[in-house]
């Protein structure tokens, strides 16, 4: 059955948030099995700032990073995550899947209030992002995604958590809910893009080609414009510098073309995987949280004019996709934008821990 909540913030624009958050990386995908050399590069533009290496080597992560060893396709590779485990435990294990602009460093606000509330908390990188590897030769897939996931918590001897999406996280948290239904006891998409099919609305196909020589043009005020405007529904703060430096930080470094190049790759795996037309399918409680003012849409930027104009509608988009899930509850945040767990931590965080706790659960 489902449930709306519409969350209303008070009139205050430069309250400081409790937890300084983030954002910080970008996700799409297909990779031939013999993949040909990089194609030519533009010019890296002028942008200053500190410099990191492909795996993130030179920044920091608010708790200590372990690494999953295992083989994939043939390729030794290895996933980063955190491993936070709560003072006083109450039994439960939350896995936080991150977004395309960011990592799992990103959901530091989101590990720190879980753990005090009892949590054991698992926040992996993803292939391809952060600190965890990112491959000459993959074939992005959503399921490939949930299943080094579901082998990262099996080595660890988890065998039933609460999944929480953020943005890209979002579709593979879908993606991981209906390959292990019987192992999710929540889920928890925030944000979540691909509540919309963009190539049936019309978006064009671009190549990987195409998106590598784009990610090549990233620079830190690129990121920092796309940000406020869609993450923060025009506002910004300071403490969300960090986390545009730690993306653009990547594009300034050694392994800037790899970077690039596993990018393009993720990001053609989002607009041909669509999730959309199997939310009807999840059988576990979900948790819906929209905010309002996020416009996010794959391929946005290529659409012709008319079908722009219906990319991103996030409040139609979430009571649209809320009314196939059969056990909803639909969490609006009128004022917020893509990133609600960055922008006002604590109404989301109340609005997040009142669900997990919930006896309708």
């Amino acid at each position: 059955m489902s449930q709306q909540v519409i969350y209303r913030l008070p009139k205050r624009e430069s309250r400081p948030p409790s937890h300084a958050l983030a954002s910080a990386f970008l996700l799409g995908a297909l990779v031939a099995a013999t993949a040909p050399p990089l194609p030519a590069q533009p010019s890296t533009p002028s942008d200053d700032g500190p410099a990191y290496g492909p795996e993130l080597e030179g920044f920091s992560y608010p708790w200590p990073v372990q690494w999953f060893e295992f083989v994939s396709q043939g390729i030794a590779l290895h996933m980063a995550y955190m491993d936070v485990r709560p003072a006083t435990p109450n039994g439960r294990v939350v896995v936080l899947l991150h977004g395309k602009n960011f990592v799992a460093a990103t959901w530091e606000g989101t590990i720190a209030v879980l753990s005090h509330a009892g949590y054991r908390v698992i926040a992996p990188d993803q292939v391809g992002f952060g600190k965890s590897t990112k491959p000459e030769h993959y074939q992005y897939t959503f399921q490939q995604l949930a299943g080094n996931t579901h082998a990262l918590l099996a080595s660890l001897g988890i065998s039933r958590v609460t999944l929480v999406g953020h943005s890209t996280g979002g579709m593979l948290g879908t993606r991981y809910a209906l390959m292990y239904p019987d192992e999710v006891a929540q889920l928890v998409l925030v944000d979540p893009i691909g509540l919309e099919d963009w190539k049936a609305k019309g978006v064009p196909w671009q190549s990987v080609d195409a998106l590598y020589r784009k990610e090549l043009l990233t620079t830190a005020d690129r990121i920092r414009d796309y940000e406020r405007t869609t993450y923060y529904a025009g506002t910004w703060r300071p403490e969300y510098e960090k986390w545009v430096q730690m993306l653009a930080g990547l594009y300034r470094g050694p392994g800037r073309e790899r970077v690039a190049w596993n990018a393009a790759l993720l990001t053609d795996m989002i607009y041909t995987q669509p999730v959309l037309y199997e939310f009807g399918d999840l059988r576990m409680p979900v948790l819906l949280v929209i905010g309002d003012k996020d416009t996010t849409a794959i391929g946005k930027d290529v659409a012709p004019p008319a079908v722009r104009a219906t990319l991103g509608n996030y409040p139609k988009l979430g009571k649209e996709v809320a009314s196939r899930i059969p056990r909803v509850r639909l969490v609006e945040f009128p004022d917020l934008g893509h990133s609600p767990q960055i922008q006002a931590p604590e109404v989301f965080h109340k609005a997040l821990l009142d669900w997990l706790g919930s006896a309708q659960n």
